[in-house]
């Protein structure tokens, strides 16, 4: 039986980096004519149990420590949708507006890659590092059932930009199993997250199947896997996380005492039951643990 929860508040992003003037391009084009104080997404824990959270359409990356203080880290002229520590330090993000880029200093980044050479970037939406130090991430754009074009990358240490996936009605959250075997990867207007093996054909697309058919709301969004191998996903507007075990077995739903815009989600790690969910509407953070 699933288990069906109410989280609690975590967090609330401070009235003081509450955006009050006009919304910038992004929020124009995804909400058109509503304000926006903030849209937070990508969220995820570093060494030191800070929790990282993506301002889309501000261009600031905020860092909470765990007594809940927050600070912008991070302040550029662009559209960060999620932001990680690389495994040599640097902080690499994807950025709708100007691709993959490196975060060099708090107002400064150096672009990456912008697409490959006869594809550049749709706009490009979420990342993970692999234990080996691959990137990977999907490249939404606006795609969607009606163009089903939707983009999803791994980049290797040693270089050398690969397209796994061109066929994703707007690719969005992305995560591996905790083994590393599999890749997850949210369709968000599909309502559904599809799975691949991480063991890559020597050349052309891997095979790709439905792990999840969802339904209600907008679609998955952020994705998150905890060591026991459950798969944690945000469903966007619909103000709920679900909790799927390593078989596409519900573990639990989890309800939002307030907001609908359900956009990331994140496993404690010091405590793989405890679930963090982020809505953008409300600028909150939300927390519930899950009974084994």
């Amino acid at each position: 039986m699933t288990r069906r929860l109410t989280a609690e508040p975590a967090f609330r992003l401070p009235d003081a980096h509450r955006h009050t003037g006009a919304p910038s391009a992004w929020a124009r084009m995804t909400r058109p004519g509503q304000p926006m104080h903030s849209f937070l997404e990508a969220a995820f824990f570093d060494d030191d149990r800070n929790l990282w959270l993506s301002d889309v359409p501000y261009g600031r990356v905020f860092c909470i420590s765990p007594k809940g203080e927050w600070k912008i880290m991070h302040k550029i002229d662009g559209e960060p949708h999620a932001m990680r520590i690389a495994p040599d330090g640097r902080h690499i993000a994807v950025d709708y507006r100007h691709g993959l880029i490196d975060l060099t200093g708090p107002d400064s980044f150096k672009v990456l890659h912008t697409g490959l050479h006869d594809q550049p970037f749709l706009g490009l939406s979420d990342m993970c590092y692999g234990a080996d130090g691959t990137l990977w991430f999907t490249d939404s754009g606006r795609s969607s059932l009606s163009d089903p074009t939707g983009r999803a990358y791994c980049l290797p240490p040693s270089g050398g930009l690969r397209l796994l996936l061109d066929c994703v009605p707007y690719s969005n959250g992305i995560c591996l199993s905790p083994d590393g075997q599999w890749l997850y990867v949210a369709a968000t207007r599909a309502n559904q997250v599809w799975r691949l093996s991480t063991r890559l054909p020597e050349t052309g697309q891997p095979m790709v199947g439905t792990f999840l058919q969802l339904s209600g709301g907008l679609g998955p969004d952020g994705l998150a896997t905890n060591t026991r191998g459950w798969l944690a996903v945000a469903q966007a507007q619909a103000g709920r996380a679900y909790v799927f075990d390593a078989l596409g077995d519900p573990v639990a739903e989890i309800r939002l005492p307030n907001g609908l815009w359900t956009t990331s989600v994140a496993f404690h790690p010091d405590n793989q039951s405890r679930l963090y969910i982020v809505d953008a509407q409300t600028g909150s953070i939300f927390t519930s643990d899950i009974p084994d």
